[in-house]
């Protein structure tokens, strides 16, 4: 526990905690009164339960949206699903301002819906909501999926076989086993939508705020730290609480798995309920996640003389306007560095946080379990304004250092580490291990013997969510990014800040390399995963 405690302590607790002090404390008297005044205020209260109720009708949505597709890739084969794995992947990883865009070219004046049946749903609720299903949808598939895929059949089959029907079976036997990924995918389903920035930003215009657009509002356009601390502790109190339940409902419902091999579950479509079933989950993905990316495509290519690659020429050019101080090949190179090394971080720092909190040793440890995602629901404005005020002296004068960046990002990457490979390490067999040492192994060998194969597909399924994260993190990158080293979200963030077509269209031919380069990534991911996992039982 040493490690993740030192970690989160230094690039979380720490930053957090100096952005609160500098907004409650004034000639070293503290405000508490403050917290008082502005929770009272009427549109802080509208913003709070805006941000509540939106947050858990997004996750309630994708949630029924994707489970079917979780079903889909854990349990069927066929052409072509290492491919589609990454391509619902890909939504995840792009800044959240251009899944903001993409929906808004969509829903919004002018988009595909408007041109075709005169339907418009920007400025709406529903606009949000469905762009957070097309965000998260990989959450749900990767989490419960990969869990999913190595559960035993042949338990829900002898239900079967006792007289249960097909929806018994899966309710009695199936369900209580994913129980502990569902939560898992759905706590961080709510911590994102709770914090969307974006998304609300663009698609609902000024009649919509969360907590997230109310403090970088206060932080960076009115400067007010004071409204911004209370908000960042009223989000930081509400996460803590979600997360301690979430922590102590999901251990009671946790049991050791029958877990085998994912090659040995899956199976082509059988009979009409699962060809009826992947046919729906492919028209799904088509419609939420194809869609809208191929409509970013498309903008990319459409330049005033007609398709071509005008934007993507326009790219090579570098200005002294501030919105390249490089060439795009070497803003792609330090994504893909500042990336690997936030994936390195996060899977040392979460394995280690996840292979503790499996031996369930005290209160701290099970505190901990739910103090680890609370990254994922804290403004990272407010990270990457702490990094910027703490890490600027010695011993830990890092705002020079080209290591802050991947540090920031990990900080993202260690929650779905730990969320995936925890309900695989609690699902083994404790006996496995006390054998183990019957026959003289020692904790660390058994570990390797035991507990690794059982969670290496989980280790690397974490590796690839820890990596899509990384790659499109924009909310603290976008404070700590040096000018002559920026990361691709923030480049396409400089440029839709700029007025014009010609920057318009770059925006939307830099999201497209964005996604190409993800999905490159994610797809030697899939084929590196299925190689391993083939010899691995």
């Amino acid at each position: 526990m040493a490690v993740p405690v030192a970690f989160f302590g230094l690039f979380f607790a720490w930053p957090v905690a100096s952005i609160v002090e500098r907004g409650l404390r004034a000639d070293g008297t503290w405000r508490f009164g403050r917290i008082g005044e502005t929770l009272t205020r009427p549109e802080i209260l509208d913003v709070l339960w805006f941000t509540l109720w939106q947050a858990l009708a997004s996750t309630a949505l994708t949630l029924l949206i994707a489970l079917p597709g979780a079903y889909v890739f854990a349990r069927l084969d066929f052409p072509g699903k290492a491919l589609l794995r990454a391509v619902v992947t890909v939504p995840f990883v792009l800044p959240t301002v251009m899944v903001g865009t993409a929906f808004l070219a969509l829903v919004g004046r002018g988009g595909l819906l408007d041109e075709l049946w005169g339907v418009r749903l920007d400025t709406t609720v529903w606009a949000i909501l469905l762009a957070h299903v097309f965000f998260n949808y990989a959450v749900v598939v990767r989490t419960v999926g990969g869990l999913w895929a190595q559960l035993d059949p042949r338990q829900e089959e002898a239900a079967r076989v006792l007289g249960a029907s097909r929806w018994t079976a899966w309710r009695t036997v199936t369900l209580p086993a994913l129980a502990p990924s569902v939560a898992a995918a759905a706590l961080m389903v709510f911590l994102f939508t709770a914090s969307s920035f974006a998304v609300v930003q663009i698609l609902g215009g000024p009649a919509y705020s969360t907590l997230e657009t109310e403090i970088y509002r206060q932080t960076v356009d009115r400067f007010d730290l004071t409204t911004a601390a209370v908000l960042t502790m009223t989000q930081f109190a509400a996460v803590g609480a979600i997360l301690a339940v979430h922590a102590w409902t999901v251990r009671r419902r946790e049991t050791a798995l029958r877990l085998v091999p994912p090659e040995r579950t899956a199976h082509r479509p059988q009979g009409a309920g699962q060809w009826t079933l992947f046919g729906g989950v492919l028209l799904t993905i088509a419609l939420m996640i194809v869609l809208p990316l191929g409509v970013l495509v498309e903008r990319s290519f459409d330049t005033p003389r007609g398709y071509g690659l005008d934007y993507y020429h326009a790219l090579r050019s570098v200005d002294a306007s501030g919105t390249f101080l490089v060439p795009m090949a070497e803003t792609i190179v330090n994504s893909l560095q500042y990336a690997l090394v936030a994936t390195a971080i996060a899977v040392a720092v979460g394995g280690l946080a996840a292979a503790a909190l499996t031996r369930r040793a005290g209160r701290f440890v099970r505190g901990f379990d739910a103090l680890l995602m609370l990254p994922l629901g804290v403004s990272a404005v407010t990270v990457g304004f702490g990094f910027l005020i703490t890490l600027d002296e010695p011993p830990l004068d890092l705002r020079a250092s080209w290591i802050l960046v991947p540090l920031a990002q990990a900080l993202v990457g260690v929650p779905f580490v730990v969320r995936t490979m925890l309900p695989v390490l609690r699902a083994v067999d404790e006996r496995l291990r006390e054998a183990a040492a019957v026959l003289g192994a020692s904790p660390l060998r058994a570990w390797r013997e035991v507990d690794l194969p059982l969670v290496r597909r989980a280790l690397l399924i974490a590796a690839g969510f820890a990596f899509a994260v990384s790659l499109g993190e924009f909310g603290a990158t976008v404070f700590i990014a040096r000018p002559d080293n920026p990361t691709l979200p923030v480049a396409v963030a400089r440029l839709l800040a700029r007025p014009g077509e010609l920057n318009y269209g770059q925006a939307m031919a830099l999201s497209t390399i964005l996604m190409v380069v993800c999905a490159v990534s994610l797809l030697l991911l899939e084929r590196l995963r299925t190689d391993r996992a083939s010899g691995e039982f």
